[in-house]
């Protein structure tokens, strides 16, 4: 029984070159025929619904009896449902005393959306840089000055433990040592720093100089005003610009705005790492996700 994505995903990131000379990720027929097993789960308004509730519940995990309530169906309809949705992976549901707490596995918010995307040859035309760029916020080339408000945010974003396996802020020289140099950004809305973007290398190897690992972290006060969409359009432009020909990043599945962010950006799932590394002793999954530059 399937409950993870990385395998599924990681196989459909093979590229196929077909007639028109387009290179697009090949579909075999043994992943065509789990992804139709997806989607098929998902033909029944109820089990979308359920699928729905739970994504959206602010405890983050229902007990079937409540989730039957929410949904106006009995017990045992809800378990069938949940037992349908388990098989697949869509679901976890444990066992806590005498009740069956059911709760969304966090993979398949990033394993349904690249399914999709592979079987609608979407991934074949990624974007190059994040549109609808906001008009009130300006990024530039980060400044000496600016580091103590840098740290504040990524201090900030330390504390949602969704941001990075790392626990201990640095201090501004050692945060600007992993940068490559001129590689890094704030932007500044009303006049403050609100955010910043940065690319380190991966290796030191000549062979891989072009290769960097994407951050970006946005102030809690400044979230959803498009403080990330300029960062990010200021680093794969400035990215490219400088010759590097692929951008990575890893991001927990728990962070939906950091992973539609980066999709917007032209990132591609590459895989689910499962269990790669603990945070506050807890295993943890990452998503793999790459920006290929057009230009190479």
């Amino acid at each position: 029984m399937k409950t993870r994505y990385d395998l599924a995903m990681a196989s459909t990131s093979l590229d196929v070159a077909p007639a028109d000379g387009l290179v697009r990720p090949g579909l075999d027929r043994e992943r065509a025929e789990e992804y139709a097993e997806w989607f098929a789960v998902l033909a029944d308004p109820t089990r979308v619904r359920l699928l729905h509730t739970l994504s959206t519940s602010t405890s983050g995990a229902m007990r079937i009896g409540d989730l039957a309530e929410a949904l106006g169906i009995s017990q045992s309809t809800c378990s069938h449902h949940c037992q349908l949705l388990r098989k697949v992976g869509f679901v976890v549901v444990d066992k806590v005393g005498t009740s069956s707490m059911v709760s969304v596995n966090a993979a398949c918010c990033t394993g349904l959306p690249h399914a999709a995307d592979v079987v609608m040859g979407t991934l074949s035309s990624v974007p190059c840089c994040p549109a609808d760029l906001p008009a009130d916020v300006t990024t530039r080339p980060v400044r000496a000055e600016d580091m103590e408000a840098v740290l504040a945010i990524y201090a900030e974003g330390l504390a949602t433990r969704n941001a990075t396996f790392e626990t201990v802020v640095p201090t501004a020289r050692q945060l600007a040592d992993r940068w490559i140099p001129g590689l890094a950004w704030v932007a500044e809305l009303d006049g403050e720093v609100v955010g910043w973007a940065a690319v380190s290398p991966v290796s030191s190897r000549e062979c891989y100089s072009g290769v960097g690992e994407s951050s970006v972290y946005v102030a809690e006060s400044a979230r959803g005003r498009g403080v990330g969409t300029a960062l990010l359009h200021a680093q794969v432009n400035g990215a490219d610009a400088a010759g590097m020909w692929t951008l990575q990043t890893s991001i927990f599945p728990e962070n939906r705005a950091s992973l539609a962010l980066h999709r917007s950006a032209g990132y591609r799932t590459l895989a689910v790492r499962t269990r790669i590394a603990r945070l506050d002793g807890e295993w943890r999954d990452t998503v793999l996700m790459e920006r290929r530059s057009a230009a190479c």
